[in-house]
């Protein structure tokens, strides 16, 4: 697969993502934990079958503890510290601190092996944020309010353990994609543990809830991080992370779509500087000479 094959392919990643909040708002008042276990459990699950029919083995699974430090560390890391965060401060302050991931991804990238990092990556990753920053309503105020410190640092460290995930599969190059299954397997696990131990279990209501689930575990939750292994181990990781910040974007036109949402005078500014700032950092892989 080439580098541009590779790097579209972790742009599905993005769009799949962008599906997220409008399917979680779907599927009701299912506790975090809950939402994780089972649907990680069915992004798992249709990954195993995939290995099944293509492989004819689990041969893929058997990785080096390092490996599944990373992508269990990644997966379940990530999420675990993020549903903290939106349980100890509000939740759109949360969500624009945890989107210094893709700003992360960029600045990390440049400690790969071959990967210099050129002016107009930072530039267009900064604009990146600040469209999120926009898109957000610049909601900030009491950031820095001492009660709300603790989900303000779980944000912060999510953020940071998503991009390091993302930048050390490149070091793991060799690990196939498949791999990825597994990983999925046992953060459906390790959510299930956690929703024993925190949260009372709520069955989903109607045919709705149940395949707005399903569309999680598949899409979001399934095939999403399939995608996005691809693009970080043979795709332009620089690009990838600058191009993160349309997920935000696309994700509040979904719910206003939906009717989940009412649109604001802020979005088309928001839209600009995200287009901006992913034009800016896609230069080298769009425009390059011949």
């Amino acid at each position: 697969m080439t580098s541009r094959a590779a790097t579209l392919t972790g742009l599905t990643a993005l769009l799949m993502w962008s599906l997220l909040a409008a399917l979680t708002v779907a599927t009701g008042r299912i506790p975090a934990f809950q939402l994780l276990a089972m649907t990680f459990a069915i992004g798992g699950g249709v990954g195993l079958i995939a290995v099944l029919r293509r492989s004819g083995s689990l041969a893929a699974l058997r990785q080096r503890p390092v490996v599944w430090l990373v992508g269990v560390g990644g997966l379940f890391g990530y999420h675990a510290l993020y549903f903290l965060a939106l349980r100890f401060a509000p939740p759109a302050e949360a969500g624009l601190l945890n989107y210094l991931w893709p700003l992360l991804i960029v600045l990390l990238s440049s400690l790969l092996p071959g990967m210099g990092l050129r002016p107009h990556h930072i530039v267009g990753a900064l604009l990146g944020f600040a469209g999120t920053i926009v898109l957000f309503g610049g909601n900030i105020q009491g950031a820095l309010q001492g009660a709300y410190a603790p989900g303000f640092v779980a944000a912060f460290c999510a953020a940071f353990v998503w991009a390091a995930y993302s930048v050390l599969s490149r070091r793991f190059a060799s690990v196939p994609t498949e791999a990825v299954a597994g990983f999925c397997v046992v953060t459906a696990m390790l959510a299930a543990l956690m929703h024993v131990a925190l949260e009372a279990t709520v069955a989903p209501r109607g045919w709705v809830q149940w395949l707005a689930i399903v569309a999680l575990g598949v899409g979001p939750v399934g095939i999403a991080f399939f995608a996005w292994d691809i693009g970080m181990k043979r795709g332009d990781i620089r690009l990838l992370g600058a191009a993160s910040y349309v997920t935000p974007l696309l994700s509040t036109l979904i719910l206003i779509l939906c009717g989940y949402t009412q649109p604001t005078s802020t979005l088309g500014f928001a839209a600009l500087l995200i287009a901006a700032g992913g034009a800016l950092a896609a230069k080298d892989t769009f425009f390059r000479r011949a």
